[in-house]
């Protein structure tokens, strides 16, 4: 179903002599980070013009260090930067290390034993952020990308039919005007103009946590070969995690609820030593390693509220993607890959939607239903993930099980996955998302429970319908950029729905392929 138009007009200053002539693209990306980076090149790759602004001067530092193998091998190969990554010398990460569940010895989740995970392409890095963001900025601006740095967004131009373009003041406080077809907000969990799609955001009560994070001048490593694996082990009062970002810098960070806001924002430092202390596993990793004084990496900063989701992805002329979109928890390194996964299939609805060989409204709704699908794997995924740990003296796991994720949300994500935009009609109400999610965290336990017992051919992770649905899409994009193209015929994910041409820009009618595909 088509959405219909906002009726109200969006405005932005009005223009003064201190406007400089209204400059016209066919696209504005708002954010340079790895969604905004991604979304800008595979639009320019297809001779578009695209203006991105970025609010900050890169390098800068973000959060987020830890990528999936879809990322590395799919998305930064068809943006054709994944060489570049490969030169960068980051730590290569081959899955990772969990003490998590109800063994208490640490397992590893190995991308190498996935079926389609081929082993030349099974791994991903552990990056720092400031360094892969700019390497993806700087090959947006190599493919033709018009890219303006310390350049603020003020609001979107818009009027009853469409968004038209932005208002923004660039690094001299000069307003500016732009106007495009089409505006994707790729500006991170503190969006100023994620409100004018219309729709709600909506916070999970579920995964209502707080992060407190910092680094270490080095640490002790796993045994080889896995090195480079993230360590996520759990405790009492939630989880931590572990990158090795080279040998002399480690990022730690510790997963509370956020009852716990109020002491940790008070003292940030004291609490993240302290949560370090009553993980056993890490504390030991970090005996006599100080704390990094270099910067950025010199401060112990705080996050909260990490998962939610935007009811309404797009309208006539606007998008969103990455974390002004939606963000899950952190724990399966998701961030980069949903940010960069979003934005590819916003840029291919725009491919197509400047082309003109599709319907505009088509177009946009097979990337939210897409985009919504994969947030749904990854949500239901870390529900049963969390679920699977079992420590019933704990006040954070206790409320972190499949039976406490309460009505309201779950209404919340039935609408997210059964919407109009989706057309999944094989998703039910109230009683089956309960349903599917405890089932779920059942298979993922016996899962994990059949590990020692693995010949280290097969991979038990693997035969869980809810690991092999998550990495499904991931593995598809992989192969597109090792292959040209998936291994297996693609189909449509929704009755009517789209697929991607070969070069994974744009989108096709499966109906009807043009000779150029």
């Amino acid at each position: 179903m088509a959405r219909l138009p906002r009726r109200s007009t969006v405005t932005v200053a009005q223009p003064t002599s201190e406007h400089r002539a209204v400059e016209d693209f066919d696209v504005i990306v708002v954010g340079g980070g790895p969604a905004g980076s991604t979304a800008a090149t595979a639009v320019a790759l297809r001779g578009h013009r695209v203006l991105l602004l970025e609010q900050q001067t890169f390098p800068r530092y973000q959060i987020g260090e830890s990528l999936l193998p879809s990322t590395v091998h799919g998305v930064c190969r068809i943006l054709g930067v994944e060489d570049e990554v490969a030169r960068a010398g980051f730590k290569l990460k081959r899955g990772g290390t969990f003490r998590w569940g109800r063994n208490r010895d640490p397992w590893q989740f190995s991308f190498a034993l996935s079926p389609r995970l081929a082993d030349p392409t099974s791994f991903a890095y552990q990056v720092e952020r400031s360094r892969f963001d700019a390497i993806l900025l700087d090959n947006a601006r190599r493919v033709g990308v018009d890219v303006r740095e310390n350049c603020r967004v003020k609001g979107v131009i818009a009027d009853e039919e469409r968004v038209r373009g932005v208002g923004w003041s660039g690094p001299g406080g000069e307003l500016r005007e732009a106007r495009a077809r089409y505006v994707v907000d790729a500006s991170g969990n503190g969006s100023r103009i994620h409100t004018e799609v219309g729709g709600s955001r909506t916070y999970s009560d579920f995964f209502r946590n707080i992060a407190v994070f910092g680094y270490f001048a080095g640490g002790r490593r796993l045994p080889k070969p896995n090195d480079g694996n993230i360590f996520c082990a759990a405790f009492d009062e939630g989880w931590i995690w572990y990158i090795p970002l080279r040998d002399n810098l480690t990022s730690v960070g510790a997963v509370v609820s956020r009852e716990n806001a109020a002491g940790i924002q008070r003292d940030p430092a004291t609490a993240w030593r302290r949560l370090i202390d009553s993980c056993p596993e890490v504390r030991d990793l970090l005996q006599g390693v100080p704390q990094a004084t270099e910067m950025p990496y010199d401060q112990v900063r705080v996050r909260k509220d990490w998962s939610y989701w935007k009811s309404r992805l797009w309208r006539p002329g606007m998008l969103l993607a990455g974390d002004a979109a939606c963000f899950v928890d952190p724990v399966l390194s998701s961030g980069v890959h949903l940010a960069t996964y979003g934005a590819l299939l916003a840029a291919r609805s725009i491919n197509a939607g400047l082309a003109g060989t599709l319907e505009e409204h088509r177009l946009f709704e097979e990337f939210e239903a897409r985009y919504r699908q994969e947030y749904r794997l990854f949500y239901e995924f870390l529900v049963s993930f969390y679920d699977m740990h079992q420590d019933e003296r704990s006040y954070f796991w206790k409320a972190r099980k499949v039976t406490n994720v309460g009505a309201t949300e779950r209404e919340a994500f039935v609408e997210l996955v059964g919407g109009l935009a989706s057309g999944d009609a094989s998703f039910g109400g109230l009683g089956e998302a309960g349903a599917r999610l405890t089932a779920a965290s059942s298979e993922l336990g016996t899962a994990v429970g059949r590990l020692p017992d693995s010949d280290g051919l097969r991979n038990p992770l693997f035969e869980s319908a809810a690991i092999r649905e998550v990495f499904q899409e991931g593995a598809v994009l992989q192969e597109r950029g090792v292959f040209g193209g998936p291994l297996e015929e693609e189909t449509p994910v929704r009755p009517g729905g789209l697929v991607a041409s070969e070069d994974g820009l744009t989108w096709v009618d499966p109906g009807y392929r043009s000779p150029a595909g």
